[in-house]
Formats: C-alpha cells, structure tokens, sequence
C-alpha cells in the first residue's frame, strides 16, 4: 500500500512562516504525498512564496479564493486534493519528518475498518517571539483516550483542563471518505472541536499513534490570544454542541457555567443572556452564593451585577481590609448561617 497523502494548508497573510512549513512536507520519509496552499484572500506576499516553493517540488500546489476563514479555506482545500487521506496543517506550524510513514504504519493489517478511521498523535507546543525565536517548547503527550474521554476533553477549554487538547488538526490523518463532513464556517475557531465532535458522535475510530507529530506554535498573532475574540466563539460552540444531543449538553455545563460567569462579571449582556438559554438549572452565580434556579433569576442576577459595586459580589474584588469588613458583617449578621435555599431565585 502506497496511497496518495493530501497535506491542506489554508494561508491568510502568514507568507513569512510558509516556507519552514512546507518544507517540513516536502522532507516527509513518506513522500506520495501532495502539499496544497490555499491562499484565502491573503494581503501580504503568500502568491509569491507560493510560486517559487511549486518551482523547487512539483506536488506543492497553489489555490487562490476571496477570504471566507480558516474552515471555508480547508473545505475548499478538501475539495481540490486526491489524497486517500487528508491532513490540515496551518502554515505558521510544522511536521515531523517520519511523521506521516508513523501513522500510516498503524492502518496495517486494519483494512477492513480503514474507511473508518482518523490517527491522531503527540505534539509539541512552541512559544515564538515576533521574530520567530523560539522561546519555549511544551510537549503534549495525549495517549490512547476512549471516545468517551476525547468527547469530554473536547467539550471542555483548554484553560479549565489539566490535560493537554487531544486532536489538534496538525495531529490527525484523516480517511478522505470521512471528510463529507465539512469544517463549520460560522465558527471563527474552535472548529477542530465541533468537527471532531461530529465524527466521535458518529462512531468514527480514533486510533492513538504515539509519535510527537507535529509543532504547534504560539504567538501574539494567534487568534487564540485574543480573549474577546476565544469569548464569542466559545459562547457559539456551546450553542452548537448544546443542541446536537443530550451527552453534549451535559458534559458541556462545567464550560457554560464558567463562561456564563465571565460574562455576568465583564457586563457581557449579550452573551450572558444567550449562555442562560442553555445552561442548565439551578446555576449559582457571585461566587457560588446566589443560585438561580429560573429564567427571572439571570435577569436580577444581571440587574445586581449592574447595580451594586463588584467587590460586594466577588471575593477576587476585595482588598484585604474589604474581606476583614465582609468576614465581620458575616459574623454579625450570620450570613454564613443562613439556610442555603435563602438566596435562592
């Protein structure tokens, strides 16, 4: 078996990280391969690194579409390749060299199920500075999850995990017959979650092959540094997945709960009030004092939050004297003593 390996990478104006990237392609040990550039409307000079890279390999390929995102571009990508399987690979990232031989070397002897599998592997998280100097590395050691694990770690943020993120894009080697399910454009990011979500719902085998795989990097341009930005879209990921099916739903309340009181703490009013739709009861707000057990309780939670000073809310708001004041009111009113259902609403 020799099938033909389709490597996508979609480009926005990362034409100086391009290069590394695609000549970690090229150096494969597995070379029946071909590296696809998708130029996603790009403004910097990706056409013209582009054009030279096709000079020096011919199975470097070149599209150019107007701007539509990360997902419309690897669709679109998905679309132009002949690989028997698939990979997407940012262009500010990296591959191992012996990569692709690796996973491949676990489909044999599996050909009957083949149709049905994604190999997904180890990663290494590199810290640059703006002039690519790399500042750090962090590896990712995933191991062999069960699809019950992965479901629950992709449904949870990276920040509120103690685990490393278990299917990265850059990671997995997908069976081009799976791929009739498309990347989700009204997802900014995020949409390696909802897309391995789908395929885990759908029964699709995960198979673990322990090899550091790929180079992630991290940088100030990353869309993930931008809280606002992560906010929205965590906030429509969980709308998304909450609906799709019950298993969802509840494995994503730890999340909803902590974006529902990021929200309420920023004066987020509108993604507060979408987050309320599909969280649910009872929910406790202010540090866990205030439980909200129906649709009226979010709206005077939301008023008090307005209304009164944060610090009397919020404990992370309070200076040392502030707390002793609060901790002797507590005692002289007995606030701690109070029966937990008394703040209920």
């Amino acid at each position: 078996m020799n099938p033909l390996v389709s490597i996508i990478l979609p480009c926005y104006n990362r034409a100086n990280y391009i290069e590394k990237c695609v000549q970690s392609i090229l150096a494969q040990t597995y070379t029946n391969l071909e590296c696809i550039l998708i130029d996603d409307g790009s403004k910097d000079n990706t056409r013209e690194i582009a054009e030279k890279l096709i000079t020096l390999d011919s199975r470097v390929k070149y599209f150019y579409k107007e701007n539509g995102g990360l997902s419309s571009a690897r669709n679109f990508g998905i679309e132009k390749a002949h690989g028997e399987w698939i990979q997407c690979l940012d262009p500010d990232d990296w591959i191992h060299e012996d990569k692709t031989r690796f996973q491949l070397s676990h489909v044999e002897g599996l050909e009957n199920q083949s149709s049905n599998i994604i190999l997904y592997c180890d990663y290494e998280r590199v810290f640059l500075d703006n002039d690519q100097n790399i500042l750090r590395r962090e590896p990712n050691i995933i191991g062999s999850l069960t699809r019950d694990q992965l479901i629950q770690r992709l449904l949870l943020p990276d920040f509120l995990a103690k685990s490393p993120f278990p299917l990265l894009q850059q990671c997995m080697l997908i069976r081009r017959e799976l791929l009739s399910k498309k990347f989700n454009n009204s997802l900014k990011a995020l949409q390696d979650r909802d897309f391995a979500l789908d395929l885990l719902a759908s029964g699709v085998n995960f198979i673990y092959t322990p090899i550091v795989g790929a180079y992630y990097t991290k940088h100030e341009t990353n869309m993930s540094s931008n809280w606002e930005y992560m906010k929205n879209d965590y906030v429509l990921f969980y709308e998304i997945e909450s609906r799709k099916n019950i298993q969802f739903q509840k494995l994503s309340e730890p999340a909803v709960k902590y974006w529902l009181e990021q929200t309420l703490i920023e004066q987020d009013r509108k993604n507060y009030f979408r987050l309320a739709q599909i969280v649910n009861y009872p929910v406790a707000l202010f540090d866990g004092v205030f439980k909200v057990n129906n649709k009226f309780g979010f709206i005077l939670a939301y008023l008090m939050r307005i209304f009164l000073p944060e610090f009397t809310l919020y404990k992370h708001a309070r200076g040392r004297k502030m707390q002793k004041i609060f901790d002797l009111f507590s005692k002289i009113f007995r606030v701690s003593q109070l029966p937990e259902n008394s703040l209920d609403t």
